[in-house]
């Protein structure tokens, strides 16, 4: 494990998460993943450390109010949020990691569209990181 570090854009919002140099991340097709490029790398909660910039977040939610999308409320990028399907974790946007600490990524397609489908409990089993 090591850290690596990211934030938003104008970097008023910076966190720092535990995972390996390779890292394990999911490209979704539902509409808001799709929508923004995001690529997910989920991690148990206590791996992620909000560094600064919780005052300029902002949070949406839709349909089942269970994800909790955080935006920065300056530039509008989501950096990372509290996903539906590992509410005990935290999804950061891959994209949004510094670059340095990344050895390799390993992308995997997830079909979000068809949620229900493949969590008709709600949650998901396992952490991908």
């Amino acid at each position: 494990m090591l850290k690596h570090q990211g934030g938003c854009h104008c970097g008023r919002v910076r966190f720092e998460v535990l995972a390996s140099a390779t890292i394990n991340v999911s490209e979704c097709n539902c509409s808001i993943c799709s929508k923004s490029g995001y690529l997910a790398m989920i991690v148990p909660e206590d791996r992620f450390t909000l560094m600064s910039g919780e005052d300029y977040l902002t949070e949406y939610t839709f349909d089942t109010g269970s994800a909790k999308h955080l935006f920065c409320k300056h530039c509008g990028i989501k950096a990372f949020y509290i996903p539906r399907s590992h509410p005990e974790g935290v999804s950061v946007n891959a994209r949004c990691l510094d670059p340095g600490s990344v050895d390799k990524m390993n992308i995997k397609t997830f079909d979000g569209q068809n949620w229900e489908k493949y969590y008709p409990n709600g949650k998901a089993d396992s952490y991908l990181n």
